[in-house]
């Protein structure tokens, strides 16, 4: 296949694109072209994609780079036989397109990859206006229900499916065990692996960590919003942890393995009570301990397996005490360590989910050719 990935909001290196969905594209021998934000990012294309730099879309202005989707999709489209569309910001791109397509006999499969409740993260972008929350709220849930009616859609996650009327495919955000048995963990260092915000807990990581100094060292890996970064420069200035910001998936990764803990310190929010974060699978996967909040996913995983210790939202003491009390118990740290690992070994890896995904998409590029095929018919009889 022909396919198309499309991102303006993502990091050109975002884990279930990249290593994750065009890996897997790859590995089937189909050609992928990505358009992403490489340029803003400061990221070369790897040399396995033809990459298309794109602008990012960020904060309230966004026309510049949904300008550029538009065009790329009304140049390069009709040349794929799967668009796979990474951002809701995307389906803007669309209508005009769609139709062009349509009247030109070159009809793309489109696929719109739901990673997040996107109404429910709108009451965490600091830069939208409390006022229009609630009524972008509703025209998000109107652009999904016409997004359902027009496009395939792909899920991140099972609860997900109660947001439309069809069932659609489920790709979840998994980890990719290490070959091997996991380097057991360790007593001094503690990781944190993702995004850094307020809401996904990047204060009270801070404050984690500077109870656990001198004794234990918080490594963060990830980059941040704007309204966090200087905390965390002011924090790694002053030894109170590591900011290590933003690293490619593969470097991030290896700096999982041998510590004392993955913490994940997400806050109660709508978005996330029906999300599993990856963190936490990537902590197991790596034989970690997981220390997180009661997000309900995270929780009934580390409840389920065995595989860490739950503390209370926004709490850096209970977060700190959890880490000494894995410290303190050896025994603890390793049986929590090797349950986590057991479990995604036995279920929860990438690989046993790759070819299902790739599959999902040949069958409607299959589907995609055999109607144009149909419709090329009819109009020559016609």
């Amino acid at each position: 296949m022909r396919i198309l990935v499309v991102t303006v909001v993502h990091h050109p290196e975002d884990a279930r694109i990249l290593h994750r969905q065009i890996a897997a594209l790859r590995e089937r021998g189909h050609r992928v072209v990505y358009a992403a934000p490489f340029a803003a990012r400061g990221v070369t294309p790897r040399p396995y994609v033809e990459g298309v730099d794109l602008p990012r879309a960020g904060g309230r202005d966004r026309r510049a780079a949904l300008r550029a989707a538009r065009a790329l999709l009304a140049e390069r489209g009709p040349e794929a036989d799967v668009i796979l569309l990474h951002d809701p910001e995307l389906l803007l791109a669309l209508p005009g397109t769609l139709r062009r397509w349509r009247r030109a006999g070159a009809a793309p499969v489109t696929v719109w990859d739901v990673h997040e409740d996107t109404a429910a993260a709108l009451a965490m972008k600091g830069w939208l206006p409390r006022p229009l929350r609630i009524p972008l709220r509703a025209a998000v849930r109107a652009a999904e229900r016409l997004a359902e009616r027009h496009l395939r859609l792909l899920l991140a996650e099972d609860a997900y499916q109660d947001r439309f009327r069809r069932l659609h495919p489920v790709v979840p955000n998994l980890a990719t065990a290490p070959p091997g048995p996991p380097e057991p963990p360790g007593d001094d260092r503690v990781v944190y692996l993702g995004h850094l915000s307020r809401a996904r807990g990047a204060l009270e990581l801070i404050e984690t960590a500077r109870l656990l100094a001198p004794d234990v060292v918080v490594e963060a890996i990830g980059a941040a919003d704007p309204d966090v970064r200087e905390a965390l420069a002011a924090a790694d200035r002053d030894g109170v942890l590591r900011w290590h910001g933003f690293l490619p998936n593969d470097r991030a990764l290896d700096l999982l393995s041998g510590a004392l803990a993955g913490l994940s310190l997400l806050h109660d929010q709508p978005n996330y009570r029906h999300s599993r974060p990856t963190k936490v699978i990537e902590y197991m996967a790596h034989g970690i301990p997981v220390v997180t909040t009661p997000t309900p996913l995270a929780a009934e995983l580390v409840e389920r397996h065995g595989c860490g210790l739950v503390v209370p939202y926004e709490d850096p003491a209970s977060a700190a005490q959890a880490v000494r009390r894995l410290r303190a118990d050896s025994e603890l740290r390793s049986r929590t360590a090797q349950l986590g690992h057991e479990a995604v070994r036995s279920g929860l890896d990438w690989r046993d989910h790759a070819t299902a995904f790739a599959t999902v998409l040949e069958g409607w590029a299959k589907e995609g050719k055999a109607a144009t095929t149909a419709a090329g018919a009819a109009a020559r009889t016609g």
